[in-house]
């Protein structure tokens, strides 16, 4: 009760400044292969970094909105949640279970004039074939500036549709596709998609601050050669909670550099 005049009494000194870049932010728990839920501990500079390279690339202001459409079990949301108000911005948050459903989500891009946004492949399928199939859709996306792709393989359909789209209704909006593991600070590597793309979506180039190695065991592999993706950097999660075993078996010590290295499973090869 505020107007208690006990609540008011004590010390009114600042808290002494204790937090470090290292301390944790955020623990999401993934399923990965097992299927038994592991969570994953983040660090503060792991995200920063994170958030900084986006801002970099993807600068939003004042003048932006998010649209955070993402649950928070899925790490994506991290950076819809935060993003904007580190820089100013501004956040328009979804209606619960709108994720699902094309129509509102057009309706809160015209309504809060989101210019920036995500969508897993597989609902931005289901987005584009709604705004292809209904009349006057896509002058609600007039807004839209960056939209980006991640948490499934993003493909070459995804990407004409997207930009037929945008020719079509003479939208300015692009298509970025990323690529990271929960235990990497959500994202490490980045294409921005274009409407030349005619044959695949790549994964593209690492984020700042990130190491990217594609190994054979403790080799790495050629250009054009197969290998597991390795990732080392600034994003790398302090390893798993309460799984000693797990963390030392994925997060090792990293034999091209400094710190460590953490081991996705994922297959992966450099292009040329």
């Amino acid at each position: 009760d505020l107007r208690n005049s006990e609540v008011w009494e004590g010390a009114s000194e600042d808290p002494e400044h204790v937090n470090t870049p290292n301390d944790l932010i955020y623990c999401i728990y993934t399923s990965g292969t097992t299927g038994q839920p592991k969570g994953v501990m983040n660090r503060n500079s792991g995200l920063i970094n994170r958030i900084h390279w986006m801002n970099s690339l993807y600068p939003i202001g004042a003048e932006d909105t998010i649209l955070q459409k993402t649950t928070f079990t899925f790490d994506v949301s991290v950076w819809e949640i935060i993003w904007w108000s580190i820089v100013g911005a501004r956040v328009a948050l979804l209606v619960p279970g709108g994720e699902k459903e094309p129509e509102k989500i057009c309706d809160a891009i015209e309504k809060y004039q989101v210019t920036t946004m995500h969508f897993v492949p597989s609902m931005l399928m289901m987005f584009e074939e709604y705004i292809a199939e209904t009349r006057g859709a896509s002058e609600k996306l007039r807004s839209l500036k960056n939209v980006f792709a991640s948490g499934e393989e993003l493909k070459i359909i995804h990407v004409e549709s997207f930009y037929r789209i945008a020719e079509e209704a003479n939208l300015r909006m692009k298509l970025a596709n990323f690529y990271g593991p929960t235990e990497a600070s959500i994202d490490v590597t980045y294409y921005d998609c274009t409407e030349n793309d005619t044959n695949k979506v790549y994964i593209g180039r690492p984020i700042y601050n990130t190491q990217i190695y594609v190994c054979d065991g403790i080799n790495l592999c050629g250009i054009g050669v197969p290998g597991e993706l390795c990732i080392a950097g600034d994003g790398l999660a302090r390893g798993y909670l309460n799984r000693p075993e797990l963390t030392a078996e994925k997060f090792v010590k990293n034999p091209f550099g400094e710190g460590r290295m953490y081991r996705s499973g994922d297959l992966a090869r450099w292009l040329p």
